[in-house]
């Protein structure tokens, strides 16, 4: 059995819906609103190609962030500048923060993937937030001895 290439792999209506979970009745759905491609071919020679799939599965993605059909729409209209929102907080979410310890009863909690920021942008936010606190602790102890 020779290997497919992925641009030849093709769908029919039925298959793409099976493959998302989606009802077939939302997958036109989201045609209607520009959100999905047209597909390839008319009446039954109709068929959906790998680019379906991956709009598709984007759609189910930024849903599950919370994101709306429109803004959803927003996105793929300019793909260039997509940062895919983080999922919303809910009861039970187990997180992994970075806690600044500034002082004592003075912390600050980060979670660096929802605020978009990398190790090296974490490590210089807490740098320059203790300097700001020892400026600020620094003048507070002048007025006070004053």
């Amino acid at each position: 059995m020779s290997q497919t290439d992925q641009s030849d792999v093709s769908y029919s209506l039925d298959e793409l819906s099976a493959l998302v979970d989606l009802p077939k009745r939302t997958v036109r759905y989201y045609m209607q609103l520009g959100l999905l491609d047209r597909p390839d071919g008319h009446a039954r020679g109709t068929r959906y190609r790998t680019r379906h799939l991956e709009q598709l599965l984007a759609i189910r993605k930024w849903q599950r962030a919370g994101l709306s059909l429109e803004r959803i729409a927003d996105l793929l209209a300019s793909p260039e500048d997509v940062q895919v929102p983080p999922k919303p907080r809910g009861r039970g979410s187990v997180e992994v923060v970075s806690r600044l310890v500034i002082d004592d009863g003075l912390e600050l909690t980060l979670d660096p993937s929802r605020a978009g920021l990398g190790p090296e942008a974490v490590r210089e936010l807490f740098n320059q937030v203790t300097m700001a606190y020892d400026q600020i602790r620094k003048k507070n102890e002048v007025k006070k001895n004053g």
